[in-house]
């Protein structure tokens, strides 16, 4: 399915910005919009005032804590999704969902301006040692390591493909050490992403993301979420919380407070261990 790239929202006049928007709610019916939390403030600003002004629970703002490319890939496979079966309430809940399979890291070349991820004091006084790399996976969980012999980084435990963007810096440990301690099962290389120097502190980098690439398993892992109907805007979501109009689950809906979650919670973690049981079986 396409996309549309919403253009110097912050920068544009608001009414250029409202305009487009509703056209886009007027042709689609919803919308989803996947922003990076690397964009300015100024961004965020102007979404959730645009949505404000259009007066409408048929927008959904969707900002993971993703970096650059892990962001374009998971946009990617909502487009793959969107060509389903599925509502538009499923689909954006789809994306907390999904955020839980990427892996996502880069190859630095110093990681002196780093805060996407814990730096120790010992690891800023190596960058500055001419000829230092680390490798960093930001996304599910943060590691750091400065790459040498034994440097391995933990990786999915389940088959995914690796993306991989090349910025000022070679790709050969990416491809050649990486990826095979990861399993992957596949590996593409694509443009650097225009944000990711600024993510990343640098311009000496590759960045890396292995993710799901089979739409029938994408599929299949948020059809296995049990579906409940916001009772605020009546769509059909996964989780406990709408995202188009916001609204949480009343306290005393046996049918929400009893459903797997897309957050963070024990039941959610449980719903996890199970989907990645199925993965790996």
């Amino acid at each position: 399915m396409p996309a549309v790239v919403l253009q110097d929202v912050d920068q544009r006049p608001l009414e250029q910005v409202v305009g487009e928007m509703q056209a886009l709610v007027e042709q689609h019916g919803h919308v989803i919009v996947v922003c990076s939390r690397g964009v300015s403030p100024g961004v965020e600003r102007r979404l959730h005032t645009v949505r404000s002004l259009l007066e409408t629970d048929r927008i959904a703002l969707f900002r993971p804590d993703l970096p650059p490319l892990g962001l374009a890939v998971l946009a990617r496979q909502l487009r793959q999704l969107a060509s389903c079966d599925l509502g538009p309430g499923v689909l954006a809940s789809a994306g907390r969902l999904l955020t839980h399979y990427i892996h996502a890291g880069a190859l630095l070349g110093s990681v002196a301006r780093l805060d996407r991820v814990p730096v120790s004091l010992k690891s800023h006084a190596k960058s500055w040692v001419p000829g230092s790399q680390f490798g960093v996976v930001a996304h599910p969980a943060p590691q750091l390591v400065r790459i040498g012999p034994d440097a391995a980084l933990s990786g999915p435990e389940f088959g995914t493909w690796m993306l991989h963007a090349k910025g000022q810096l070679a790709s050969d440990w990416v491809t050649g050490t990486l990826a095979p301690s990861w399993k992957i099962q596949g590996l593409h290389e694509a443009p650097l992403p225009a944000e990711s120097p600024a993510w990343w502190g640098t311009g000496k980098l590759t960045e890396f993301c292995a993710y799901l690439p089979d739409l029938s398993v994408l599929y299949q892992l948020v059809t296995s979420v049990r579906r409940s109907t916001c009772h605020w805007c009546g769509i059909d979501v996964i989780g406990d919380r709408c995202v188009f109009c916001d609204a949480t689950p009343p306290v005393d809906d046996a049918h929400f407070t009893t459903a797997p979650s897309t957050g963070t919670g024990p039941g959610h973690r449980r719903e996890l261990q199970r989907h990645r049981r199925a993965l790996t079986g």
